[in-house]
């Protein structure tokens, strides 16, 4: 990849999401994002974007209370259909998570992948259906354990993004985000390397460049995920590549994630190429 200048390359401001899986209720949802909005000031918040990602049920009480509250927080969702209705019992649609003021939605987490058989064409339906209204897909793509130890984690991560991606204009990738997840870092306290981290996130880069162009590769936002905590994220966000986090377990608990937000204010201007 041929960096641009200094003086050319845009500043990417860092976004850290909070998966909180199938964790919280909508009552203990409600405690932790008002614990959040009481500990955040506005120096947390002045150079890094913050997303939550709470299950279905609590996305209205998230909402109403971001909102009612002027919290400086996003609210993402987890998942959703790639139709906008239908006889598709269970499912929740993108047209839905609009209506709510849903304004970020992971895309192929590997969890989804893995226990609900998500194959790529439907990740790369989800992902245009998220486009479709005008929302932000956080694309996340990842290697196994075993494809890791065959030397084929640039090869996973090639075939995901070129699965998901082929086809759109440039202008639609460059406004979305993609989360590297490292499938065997996810919630087993074994977080890749800072090193490691940014290798990948640099390859997703290189290969964004070759799918979209160099503008869009240079203006995608492109986060880690997998065992992130207040210890490794301000090594995991000094690395020029990695933009943001994309955090599990530890997105919880309010003054954890508050910890690891702070953690990845940037020291300088983040400029990248």
């Amino acid at each position: 990849m041929t960096p641009s200048s200094p003086d050319t390359a845009p500043t990417r401001r860092p976004l850290v999401s909070g998966n909180w899986k199938m964790h919280h209720d909508h009552i203990e949802a409600l405690h932790t994002v008002r614990d959040l909005g009481l500990r955040l000031k506005p120096e947390d918040i002045a150079q890094v974007d913050v997303t939550l990602h709470p299950p279905f049920t609590d996305l209205r009480t998230v909402q109403t209370l971001l909102e009612g509250e002027s919290i400086p927080v996003a609210l993402g969702a987890q998942h959703c259909n790639d139709h906008d209705r239908g006889a598709y019992t269970g499912e929740v649609s993108p047209q839905m998570l609009a209506r709510l003021g849903v304004r970020y939605v992971l895309v192929g987490h590997s969890e989804r992948r893995q226990h609900f058989a998500m194959s790529d064409d439907l990740v790369a339906a989800t992902l245009r259906a998220v486009l479709r209204h005008e929302m932000t897909p956080v694309l996340c793509v990842g290697e196994t354990e075993e494809e890791r130890a065959a030397g084929l984690t640039e090869e996973r991560l090639s075939s995901q993004l070129d699965a998901a991606l082929r086809g759109l204009d440039p202008s639609q990738v460059a406004g979305m985000v993609v989360a590297y997840e490292p499938i065997w870092a996810i919630g087993t306290g074994r977080a890749a390397t800072s090193v490691d981290a940014e290798d990948a996130c640099l390859f997703v880069r290189e290969t964004l460049r070759a799918l979209a162009g160099p503008e869009a590769a240079q203006s995608v936002r492109v986060q880690y995920g997998g065992s992130v905590n207040p210890e490794n994220a301000a090594d995991l966000m000094a690395e020029p590549d990695v933009d943001g986090l994309l955090v599990g377990g530890a997105s919880l608990d309010a003054a954890t994630f508050l910890e690891i937000v702070r953690a990845s204010r940037p020291a300088g201007p983040r400029r990248r190429g």
